[in-house]
């Protein structure tokens, strides 16, 4: 098994960044690069839903402040507008 370092599809960049140019559709160039790619892709997957996850742990009390500002101005217009079933109610007796 050739490893990816070997490959004449891998490359480092200017930066240290390890870059693939291998394509699983087109360009592969033994079985168990196939399985590589699935690995780095889950790798990348997992790191996006650790970020967005991240993300939702920063934005939990906004969320918890703006959704009890509606409750309170839901609250309120039920209130407002309880003069209106007081008066059906009482048309109907």
């Amino acid at each position: 098994m050739i490893q990816c370092a070997q490959c004449d599809l891998y490359e480092v960049d200017e930066h240290g960044r390890r870059v693939f140019r291998c394509d699983p559709f087109t360009n592969i160039k033994e079985p168990e690069c196939l399985l590589k790619w699935q690995l780095l892709r889950l790798d990348m997957l997992v790191g996006s839903f650790q970020g967005m996850s991240l993300w939702q742990q920063r934005m939990a009390p906004l969320q918890d402040k703006i959704m009890k500002y509606v409750k309170r101005e839901l609250d309120e217009i039920e209130e407002s507008e309880q003069w209106k079933q007081d008066d059906e109610d009482e048309e109907l007796f």
